[in-house]
């Protein structure tokens, strides 16, 4: 059969064409013009611009797939499928990488590494995480992973005179490689089970073979042990701390939103439709992976003094409330894993900007104990961070309540109850160490310094993400109806 590029091939690579072009030619902009302010803040605008034609494309997929009465398209030789899940990912990443690019101009020129292939790093990584949340076989899925991981661990280590970010690209390296031979291994199995890469004929080819093949508990085993490397949870957990405390502040902020939703995306894809019938083998893993995610996340983040490790140990409890949205096996429970998604990259992307604001003025924002006083100095700040805290904390009427409410119910309905207890009695040990930084803000008087002067770019993200969370915690209907569209999936 002759191979064609169709109308729908084109929509659906269009987006990753776009941000890779843009990128490349961040690169070049760099090679033929001048190195001044104004060439700097060019290229921002320009590698904004991308994001803006990505979207566009996102948009235009959306049309096509109204058109089609929500049912998924299959692109690119089935390669590459267009569905709610694909766009509902890529559109919470195209929003991170936006919010990325508005935080880092400012906080690269302090730290004299304002260079294009930051941006050009950014866009790229775009397009692996595209291709993680629209991937429909193997070799797309693993190429999407690991051109996003390897962005990441250089974006990690692009403060180069610090050693704190060199030893976190390290690690992060050593140990995503680690990672990369687990899922590269359980996809080898997958293939040998189907003698196919497309999801859907690993899906059938599962079914028929039943959850309890040797081939089938090893494959799902490996693949899922490497997918929970992907976003952070325990005990796949070691290069997130080190990992978020060495790399600059507004590249933590878009490794802690962007990286896990497309490793969700992964997670959701592989594990709901993929190796659906294989839940006996995998639901254990995600139930005993979930807790003790939420146990080491919540514990751990009460002793640490330093911020960017704080919110990588509260990062990992999230992933345990998020994994618990897996073993309803309802729709309740994909309606509560869209809500967190959306709700947990608003609140850490709120929380990343103003610790990127820290970074000017002799304040170095690295440890809790920089936050002293931040209501004197800058109450809009610590009044936004307040709200975004809360809702990281999971209280009304914000919208990490709701993100929380929505897993109980799915978990209570389905009747692990025990779960629904063990996840309720966490939120009470969140209050705790949230509250650590409001008490900071609020009752802690600080060393006089000059008022923090806040970029456009970051007071933009800030107010807009406390906006959006305060309105979903009122009027949560919009992101109810996206997560019932998640259930559109393939099967």
């Amino acid at each position: 059969m002759p191979l064609s590029f169709t109308s729908l091939d084109q929509l659906a690579a269009s987006p990753a064409l776009l941000v890779a072009l843009f990128g490349a030619a961040t690169l070049l902009m760099d090679v033929i013009g001048r190195r001044s302010s104004a060439a700097r803040r060019g290229t921002v605008a320009f590698s904004i611009t991308g994001l803006a034609f990505f979207a566009y494309a996102l948009f235009e997929q959306s049309n096509a797939l109204r058109l089609a009465s929500g049912a998924p398209l299959s692109a690119l030789q089935g390669a590459v499928v267009i569905d709610p899940l694909a766009l509902f990912a890529n559109a919470i990443i195209c929003g991170a990488s936006l919010v990325l690019l508005l935080n880092s101009y400012r906080y690269l020129e302090i730290a004299s590494e304002h260079r294009p292939e930051f941006y050009a790093l950014v866009l790229f990584a775009q397009c692996g995480m595209y291709f993680m949340a629209a991937g429909a076989e193997l070799v797309t899925l693993f190429v999407g992973m690991e051109t996003t991981a390897v962005c990441f661990y250089i974006l990690v280590g692009f403060t180069r005179a610090n050693r704190l970010s060199n030893e976190a690209s390290l690690k992060y390296l050593l140990l995503g490689a680690m990672a990369s031979g687990f899922v590269l291994y359980g996809f080898s199995l997958l293939y040998g089970i189907a003698g196919s890469t497309r999801l859907s004929d690993i899906a059938t080819a599962v079914a028929k073979r039943g959850a309890f093949d040797p081939l089938v508990i090893l494959a799902s085993v490996t693949t899922t042990v490497g997918l929970l490397f992907k976003i952070s949870a325990v005990p796949f957990h070691a290069w997130a701390p080190d990992a978020y405390d060495g790399a600059p502040t507004p590249v933590t902020g878009h490794l802690s939103v962007a990286s896990s939703v497309a490793g969700f995306a992964v997670l959701l894809r592989m594990l709901e439709w993929t190796l659906a019938a294989a839940r006996p083998v995998w639901e254990p893993i995600v139930i005993v992976v979930a807790v003790a995610s939420l146990t080491v996340g919540s514990v751990a983040a009460i002793t640490q003094d330093r911020l960017k490790r704080f919110f990588a140990y509260s990062s990992i409890a999230h992933a345990g409330y998020i994994l618990l949205g897996f073993v309803p096996n309802s729709e309740d429970g994909l309606k509560g894993i869209a809500m967190y998604l959306f709700v947990y990259a608003l609140m850490n992307l709120g929380a990343f900007a103003v610790l990127t604001s820290l970074k000017r003025r002799g304040v170095a924002g690295d440890s809790i104990h920089d936050l002293a006083g931040l209501s004197k100095r800058y109450p809009t700040h610590a009044a936004l961070f307040v709200v975004l805290l809360l809702s990281l904390a999971g209280l009304p009427p914000t919208a990490g309540f709701l993100a929380k409410y929505f897993i109980f119910v799915a978990l209570l309905k389905s009747g692990h109850v025990t779960l629904a207890v063990i996840a309720a009695a966490y939120v009470a040990v969140s209050l705790y160490f949230y509250f650590r930084l409001v008490r900071e803000m609020y009752l802690v008087e600080g060393e006089p310094s000059e008022p923090i002067e806040a970029s456009a770019g970051i007071r933009i993200s800030l107010a807009a993400t406390t906006a959006v969370t305060l309105f979903i915690g009122l009027y949560p209907e919009p992101l109810l109806r996206a997560g019932i569209l998640i259930m559109g999936g393939p099967r």
